[in-house]
């Protein structure tokens, strides 16, 4: 019994930006060809685009390893998951503190062989 891989996967762990944020971009290269996909991701002045962009040619470069062809890939899921957040305080006046959460997440992105 053999079991055919269908998809190539990437993931990316415990990256500091922020879900929200990673999703606006995430939305807008979903469904896209791969070539396609990292033109839009090079030239969107965002933060997360160029983390994105490493995630999105590995999944690619895993492809290759399986002899598919780059130019017959197809973005078929990319989603983001929050990872833990980073507690940090900010002293205040009068002995307060103000607490800081800086956000993490998780991006994963798999491609299918058109």
């Amino acid at each position: 019994m053999t079991t055919e891989i269908t998809e190539a996967k990437a993931i990316g762990k415990y990256l500091r930006l922020s879900a929200h944020k990673t999703r606006r971009i995430l939305n807008q290269i979903r469904g896209k060809k791969y070539q396609e996909a990292i033109l839009i991701l090079e030239f969107m002045p965002y933060k997360p685009c160029k983390i994105i962009k490493k995630i999105l040619e590995s999944a690619g470069n895993n492809a290759v390893n399986r002899k598919w062809d780059k130019n017959n890939l197809i973005i078929k899921t990319a989603f983001v998951n929050e990872g833990p957040k980073l507690k940090r305080f900010q002293p205040r006046a009068q002995g307060r503190a103000f607490a800081i959460h800086k956000p993490t997440c998780h991006i994963t992105i798999n491609l299918v062989n058109e």
